[in-house]
């Protein structure tokens, strides 16, 4: 048996909408629900948040091409409305809806195996209480 790359596991797993640690359980539940944990492993999908990043991805790959052959038939054939209508939206919708699935997996799996957090922002903690060292004394020139 091969171990994966990173690229190779996100592509595979994330493709597949498959969990990104053992391959076989499902992901979501539902359309794009992600399921609370994998059913063969019992990895705990809490960890993932994609946010708006699916539908990032989906605009700038399927919509802007979509939308471009929609601004296309009109300028080439100034049709009626009704033809952008049984043209240019069954190709938008055909070419968004299912991907946006896609990309979530693909996310999920590179926030699994990425190891990645929500940031967190605020005021900065002094370096000796990261580090658990004591902090600096009354002599210390440090402050």
């Amino acid at each position: 048996m091969t171990t994966l790359s990173a690229r190779e596991t996100i592509l595979k797993y994330g493709l597949k909408c498959r969990c990104p640690r053992c391959g076989k359980g499902r992901l979501f539940n539902g359309f794009l629900t992600l399921a609370p944990r994998c059913e063969s492993c019992g990895l705990d999908f809490s960890f993932a948040d994609t946010a708006d990043g699916p539908a990032f991805f989906v605009m700038m790959t399927m919509a802007i091409p979509a939308t471009a052959f929609g601004v296309w038939v009109e300028m080439a054939y100034e049709p009626g409305l009704w033809v952008h209508l049984f043209t240019t939206l069954p190709f938008l919708l055909l070419s968004c809806v299912p991907t946006i699935r896609i990309f979530k997996g693909m996310l999920v799996a590179s926030q699994y195996f990425y190891k990645a957090e929500e940031s967190r922002f605020g005021t900065p903690q002094p370096a000796a209480a990261r580090t658990g060292l004591p902090s600096a004394g009354a002599g210390d020139p440090r402050g």
